[in-house]
């Protein structure tokens, strides 16, 4: 394998990933993604389309997904720091509402990869974040689709506590849980 690990997670067609990083007194240097790398380790996605966010302490985006056009996602936090969750939501998975998360942060400079399948969403930790990802699919805006992210079914343990004020877009309050994907995916 060359300069970048890719470790399997306990939810098939998720992955975390870990550049290695060259530094000395001037900075860092590391590859982000590479081709070679990814197919070594199995991935041989197409990536299409990139995005950049920024965010305040404890914005939650998500939890995002598309409905007849799925997106696997390779995210990373360039600033700052987040909670990063996917929920399986392929129909028939043996892992089908099972949730996986990960720390991102510009310090640690992990990514994670997400399958296409998965509903999508994270959590700011720092005062700030930027927040990077490669998506498979282009983002279609009459194709969204989402989950609450307070499920109980899904039970996703946020890293924040009872009295965290949560910033929540309006859209990201209304989406209902798990049990109403058959809405969605006829």
């Amino acid at each position: 394998m060359g300069k970048i690990k890719v470790s399997t997670c306990d939810i098939e067609g998720l992955y975390v990933i870990e550049p290695t990083v060259f530094g000395d007194k001037r900075g860092y240097f590391m590859e982000t993604y590479n081709q070679n790398d990814f197919k070594e380790a199995g991935l041989d996605m197409v990536f299409v389309q990139d995005n950049q966010s920024m965010s305040t302490k404890n914005v939650l985006r998500g939890l995002h997904f598309q409905i007849n056009h799925p997106q696997g996602k390779l995210v990373r936090c360039i600033r700052g720091k987040v909670f990063d969750v996917a929920v399986d939501i392929r129909k028939g998975s043996k892992t089908f509402g099972k949730w996986f998360g990960v720390e991102l942060s510009a310090e640690n400079k992990k990514q994670f990869y997400i399958s296409p399948g998965f509903a999508h969403g994270f959590v700011v930790l720092s005062d700030e974040a930027e927040f990077a990802y490669k998506c498979t699919d282009f983002y279609h805006p009459n194709d969204e689709g989402g989950l609450a992210w307070n499920d109980p079914e899904i039970g996703i343990e946020w890293p924040i506590d009872d009295k965290t004020e949560l910033n929540i877009s309006d859209k990201d309050q209304k989406w209902e849980g798990i049990a109403s994907l058959d809405k969605w995916f006829k």
